[in-house]
């Protein structure tokens, strides 16, 4: 009963402290002109219209933060945010309805625990403070009365939530067939034929064999659907040479990048600490006499080398140890040595000598990074030009005319990257971009600027043969491969079918032990393994396919050698099973809960307002 209760105190709390927040955020929103107070009603049980606003506020809200920026209540109507709070809100109604009919409820102590609880009810001492109580409750538009008839409200539809959902264990057989079929195995053996065990050299292609190659697969010869584009664009890179970068600039962003300029001499250097002075100096002096290595005492302490790497130090980073460090000429051990965490050795694996870039040998760095600075911000103060340009109907031609912005057009496709295309930006609004739109100055990952119109949308084409003559040839090469290489195979899998030996063909051979469905195997096809899932015991299967390191045709023989199931005895088997039935059971304590809701809305009256919900709209716009 204590852990029940307990668990409940936390549901509470946790759901007054998110529904205080965005009342807040509704402050100014009160009964809606004083003569809305419900949207509707499902049974007996109220939406109270400030529950609908604060709860739309809120999905209008996240759905914002979601995209990057804020969105208008237009647009959120428009993917259906207003339907999807109130359905919310009606199930919520209807849950409530049907505790009321039941006649669920918390006691007074409770309800009294659980606001004593509530840390957005305490005064600076941390105790209970009906101030902060009666403030809180007077933002939300609610009175004493009403929160605590709320706040039984929450308790008793988690109750009988919980009671839905409980009992719900994921059906044994369904966890049991779906990890079988999952985590099943096959063991096989693989005959490879790659070119270089064609019978004979393959032919030159001739002019009959190209042109049916070509007519027989379009396909991989037409360019998909285009978006013809035109935009202006201006980046940094266009406007270098304009920039002028003045030499006290230059020594200044030279002195604030020293360390990277001036980098002093370092150790590639590893720290093994010991508990007292006594055992780091045993180990060093196993060291000395050869019966153990660094790596060995390390692993004796339980250490790989990641935990003991200090990386590339100099010798001001290793305290009072780096005089004796750094006076080692080359790799070496020594110590012991005091740091802040103990006795320790250290060994020293490298020398990294100093590295010093002059003034002079960085100017190259530092004019270019000075430039694109001040490139960036040239441009950036040119926005509102550009915006105020378009806004007054010019086209792109005439900002391209009449500022430094250059005109360009692009053939765009999914797999285009070249030139503007190369920006994720420009990709993304090239995507969206819609025939006949307003163009808008847009940014791009570097401070450039741009804007684009959808001319048209080319579609797919055919591109003529003498411009993919040389890709027809690559083809027709490897479609020839693959056949004259089945047709050996074919063979192949013919003796083996009558018993012949696998090693008598003088082929590659891959022997695969217990792969599983979704499993790797280093230098075969994935869908070998598909393909050898397909297959039944002793069965000899001819399979082509890509060379996953070479791209160039090959083809196996599969001879499936034994079926085997999954294995349910080991503890990470053991751990997916009750994982997924874990989520299994969850999944059909939902559908559960969904239906429940569902048959609750449909027993009960449910009745919206309409002019009362577009009231609680009006205060959006």
């Amino acid at each position: 009963m204590a852990k029940q209760k307990s668990k409940t105190s936390n549901i509470i709390v946790w759901a007054l402290l998110g529904l205080l927040i965005v009342a807040l955020a509704g402050f100014g929103v009160d009964s809606f002109g004083g003569s809305v107070r419900s949207i509707g009603k499902v049974g007996d049980r109220e939406i109270r219209a400030q529950d609908y606003f604060v709860a739309l506020q809120q999905a209008v809200r996240a759905e914002g933060e979601r995209r990057g920026q804020p969105i208008s209540f237009q647009q959120a109507r428009e993917i259906g945010l207003d339907q999807q709070v109130l359905s919310q809100l009606v199930t919520r109604a209807a849950l409530e309805n049907e505790t009321m009919r039941r006649n669920l409820s918390i006691g007074d102590d409770l309800v009294r625990e659980e606001i004593l609880a509530i840390p957005a009810f305490r005064g600076l001492d941390g105790e209970f403070d009906r101030e902060a109580y009666r403030f809180g409750l007077q933002q939300q538009g609610l009175s004493e009365s009403e929160f605590e008839e709320q706040l039984r409200f929450e308790v008793a539809r988690a109750i009988l939530q919980s009671a839905v959902a409980a009992g719900s264990p994921a059906p044994a057989t369904f966890v049991d067939t779906v990890f079988g079929h999952a985590r099943e195995r096959r063991s096989f053996t693989a005959l490879r034929l790659d070119p270089s065990d064609l019978a004979q050299p393959l032919p030159e292609a001739s002019d009959a064999d190209l042109q049916a190659q070509y007519e027989a697969t379009p396909e991989a010869y037409t360019l998909p659907e285009a978006r013809a584009i035109t935009y202006a664009w201006i980046v940094p890179a266009m406007l270098m040479d304009t920039i002028e970068v003045d030499d006290v600039a230059l020594r200044e962003l030279y002195d604030t990048r020293a360390a990277e300029f001036i980098r002093p001499e370092r150790r590639l250097v590893e720290r093994l600490i010991f508990p007292t002075e006594t055992a780091a100096q045993e180990a060093r002096d196993r060291i000395e006499a050869g019966e153990a290595d660094f790596d060995a005492i390390a692993a004796e302490r339980g250490f790989d080398l990641d935990d003991i790497d200090m990386g590339d130090v100099t010798e001001a980073d290793l305290g009072a140890a780096g005089p004796a460090v750094f006076a080692l000429d080359g790799p070496g051990v020594t110590g012991p040595h005091d740091t802040p965490f103990g006795p320790a050795l250290f060994r020293m694996n490298a020398v990294l000598a100093a590295q010093i870039t002059s003034f002079e040998d960085a100017l190259p760095e530092l004019r270019d990074e000075l430039a694109q600075d001040r490139a960036r911000r040239v441009i950036a103060d040119q926005i509102d030009l550009f915006e105020d340009l378009l806004a007054g109907g010019a086209e792109l031609e005439e900002l391209a005319e009449t500022t430094d912005m250059v005109l360009g057009q692009i053939d765009f496709r999914e797999d285009t990257r070249e030139g503007i295309a190369a920006y994720t930006g420009f990709r993304e609004a090239a995507r969206a971009a819609r025939e006949g739109a307003f163009a808008e100055i847009k940014v791009l990952d570097d401070g450039g600027l741009f804007a684009l119109r959808l001319d048209r949308i080319v579609p797919p084409q055919l591109q003529p043969f003498d411009e993919v003559v040389v890709q027809v040839i690559e083809d027709w090469a490897d479609a020839e491969t693959e056949r004259r290489l089945t047709a050996q195979a074919e063979d192949v899998r013919a003796a083996l079918e009558t018993g012949a030996d696998p090693d008598g063909f003088g082929l590659s051979i891959e022997a695969v032990e217990g792969v599983q469905r979704e499993g790797f195997v280093q230098g075969l096809p994935r869908s070998l393994i598909s393909a050898a899932f397909a297959m039944q015991e002793g069965e000899v299967r001819v399979h082509a396919a890509t060379d996953p390191d070479t791209g160039a045709p090959v083809v196996f023989v599969l001879l499936l050698d034994a079926v085997l199931a999954a294995e349910t005895d080991t503890a990470e088997a053991r751990m997916i099973i009750d994982s997924f039935s874990a989520s299994v059971s969850q999944s059909v304590a939902a559908d559960l809960f969904a239906y429940f809701a569902r048959r609750l809305e449909t027993e009960a009256t449910v009745q919206i307002n309409d002019g009362a919900v577009q009231a609680v709209h009006a205060e959006f716009r």
